[in-house]
């Protein structure tokens, strides 16, 4: 079993992921990922460390992209491995329609020499049937700006 210590560090992990890419905060993002980190994208593409961070630094666009929610999240640990998922909702602007999209993504984190460090992040697009409801929300944010949890 897990302990509460580990999980409650495994979901910072991923709200500070979130909140990196939102701010574009390459340096914060940079420090939690593992040397032999890669990222497979939507499309299937198997991006470098050195590219995904690359990337980091512009894809967020507060006015491209003005809603951004992390829904449904689900940890599991199994000894030095870490699987984090998740869903991110946002909409995306573009020549002023605006686009509702989701995306189903795996973080797989493991544990060495005392921390935990994201070896391999993965993003699926949702089909709408499966959007996860909006009752499990774990943050918003508008315009870039994360908005206070409900109380």
């Amino acid at each position: 079993m897990t302990d509460a210590a580990t999980m409650n560090e495994l979901r910072a992990l991923n709200a500070r992921f979130i909140h990196n890419f939102i701010t574009r905060d390459v340096a914060s993002h940079d420090a939690i990922l593992h040397k032999d980190f890669i990222c497979i994208t939507p499309r299937g593409l198997r991006q470098s460390r050195a590219d995904y961070l690359a990337y980091w630094a512009t894809a967020f666009d507060p006015d491209v992209i003005p809603v951004w929610e992390t829904r449904d999240e689900h940890i599991t640990v199994t000894g030095d491995v870490a699987l984090v998922r998740a869903t991110n909702r946002f909409i995306r602007r573009v020549d002023g329609k605006d686009t509702d999209v989701m995306t189903m993504y795996t973080d797989t984190y493991l544990h060495e020499n005392g921390s935990w460090k994201c070896i391999q992040a993965q993003t699926t697009v949702i089909a709408p049937e499966f959007y996860p409801a909006g009752d499990k929300i774990v943050s918003v944010y508008i315009k870039g700006e994360r908005q206070k949890a409900a109380a």
